[in-house]
């Protein structure tokens, strides 16, 4: 506890993060000003670009909203770049905004539906390879037309719930007992522990391959990641000009991705490969049939509801019947009118996972903001642009991708795109060449940042969610579990930007 008034203050900033990550985070704020006078402004843009993605590295000490829009502010405070410009961004960028905030509360209210979905798959599907392939598939579909960190949310769910369940029963207890904790191995009985454990290699791998599946998905469509629609927009892509673009690297990815699903299931590699022990189906069967009875008619017209409202999505992302953010709000609406949601605090849920990251995404613009009023990537840019055109895409996939794995993809891609608009609108590029490099930049920045944590928000959420320490899912874990399909996706990606675009 602090033992003074100054102690409190110290205390307080950045609540829990560990005490050398807030003097990193001090020493920066008090660095930069010292730079722009002595190296100038410019110089110091490159600095301030390190420590912001120091912070989005550091994500799992500290939220990076909080480091980072620190580092933005007294980037505005500096004269580095001007509120004017961040509105700009922000402006140009609203179509972002408003998926954030309203297609992933519409989602929110389809969880429901979802769960379900994902439920029927485990339960009824006996073949390991078989059942991971087939969340790897429905997370990428779903990913495709929904959003990643949605999807991921109620395979999460799925997996804390009948966590939990066979925990009770491990425990000694019976599965509809309600004071438990799950978290604590304490009670479990000895017979029960290889299941217990054997139970949590089965649900790691599950969680790996749906996020992985999210990743594969979310580069096919322009909704598929907020970067997506990012690029989209400056691009000026509707829904299927988008879907054809990226298909020649998008499709050939998604195969690989696959079979590679299966190949790992199949060789039992990397943590892969582990089956359902039988009396933990057996328990999770149990389960379901009575949560299946308990099923009242206004639940099922609710599933139904939701059903309608999924359909009416997909259609309305296909046909671009209006901005991406003002479907998701034409979701909220129907569901919500039609299953009976009417408490403002009920629907406020909704909103809670989607606006932190919107938050942090106007932190972006503003870094993006110093970049091009200090032309930052100008040189980078244009070495690029002056090696072969064949060459190009090539470039931009690796460039991307790498900064993508210990960045955040979003705003990796947010840089890039701006930068190649802008040689675009300046006549250094045509217009068939940009759209090969923004296919480049998009692609490179979904796949390669499969790689870590930290270039996947979904990912980033598993790792940060309920489910990741019961089932021993740690940062290393995670990445070695990546690995295989790393390779592959960024292989395989790399080659088909090459040779296909």
């Amino acid at each position: 506890m602090p033992i003074n008034q100054l102690g409190a203050f110290g205390h307080n900033f950045l609540g829990n993060a560990p005490a050398w990550y807030k003097q990193i985070i001090v020493l920066f704020l008090i660095i930069n000003p010292i730079a722009v006078w002595t190296i100038g402004p410019q110089a110091t843009g490159w600095l301030l670009i390190g420590e912001f993605i120091f912070t989005l590295a550091m994500a799992l000490k500290c939220y990076p909203l909080l480091p980072g829009g620190l580092l933005a502010i007294e980037a505005l405070l500096l004269g580095m770049t001007s509120p004017e410009s961040l509105y700009h961004e922000v402006e140009a960028n609203l179509p972002v905004i408003l998926l954030l905030m309203f297609m992933v509360a519409g989602i929110y209210f389809m969880k429901s539906l979802l769960l379900v979905t994902f439920t029927n798959i485990l339960l009824h599907v006996r073949s390991k390879y078989l059942l991971a392939l087939l969340f790897s598939m429905t997370a990428a579909l779903l990913s495709a037309f929904l959003d990643a960190l949605t999807v991921t949310a109620v395979i999460i769910s799925v997996a804390v719930g009948f966590y939990s369940v066979y925990h009770k029963v491990a425990s000694g207890k019976g599965h509809q007992h309600k004071d438990h904790n799950h978290v604590s191995d304490s009670e479990v009985v000895d017979l029960h522990r290889e299941d217990l454990e054997g139970f949590r290699a089965f649900l790691r791998s599950l969680l790996m391959h749906s996020a992985v599946g999210t990743a594969l998905g979310g580069v096919c469509t322009l909704v598929g990641e907020p970067q997506n629609l990012l690029i989209a927009k400056v691009a000026g892509w509707n829904f299927g000009e988008f879907f054809m673009l990226m298909a020649p690297v998008s499709m050939p990815v998604l195969a690989a991705g696959l079979f590679t699903c299966v190949a790992l299931e199949k060789l039992q590699l990397f943590g892969y490969g582990v089956k359902l022990p039988r009396p933990v189906l057996r328990v999770l069967n149990e389960f379901a049939e009575a949560e299946r009875a308990k099923r009242t008619p206004a639940q099922k017209a609710a599933l139904i509801i939701q059903a309608i409202a999924a359909v009416v999505l997909v259609l309305g992302l296909a046909f671009h019947v209006a901005e991406v953010g003002l479907i998701g709000l034409l979701v909220i609406i129907l569901i919500t009118s039609f299953n009976g949601v009417t408490d403002e605090h009920q629907i406020g849920k909704a909103f809670e996972e989607a606006l932190p990251f919107t938050a942090l995404l106007v932190v972006f613009f503003a870094i993006v903001a110093v970049i091009h009023e200090q032309h930052l990537f100008t040189p980078i840019i244009n070495w690029v642009l002056a090696l072969p055109p064949e060459q190009q895409p090539g470039m931009f996939f690796i460039a991307n991708g790498v900064l993508s794995m210990i960045s955040d993809n979003v705003f990796v891609a947010t840089v890039y795109i701006s930068e190649v608009k802008q040689a675009l609108d300046a006549g250094e590029i045509t217009r068939a060449h940009f759209d090969q490099l923004a296919v480049a930049i998009n692609t490179g920045t979904n796949l390669p940042s499969v790689a870590t944590p930290n270039g996947q928000a979904a990912f980033l959420f598993l790792l940060t969610s309920a489910i990741a320490p019961l089932v021993r899912l740690s940062y290393g874990r995670m990445v070695i579990m990546a690995l295989p399909y790393t390779l592959v996706l960024g292989s395989v990606g790399l080659l088909s930007v090459i040779l296909f675009t």
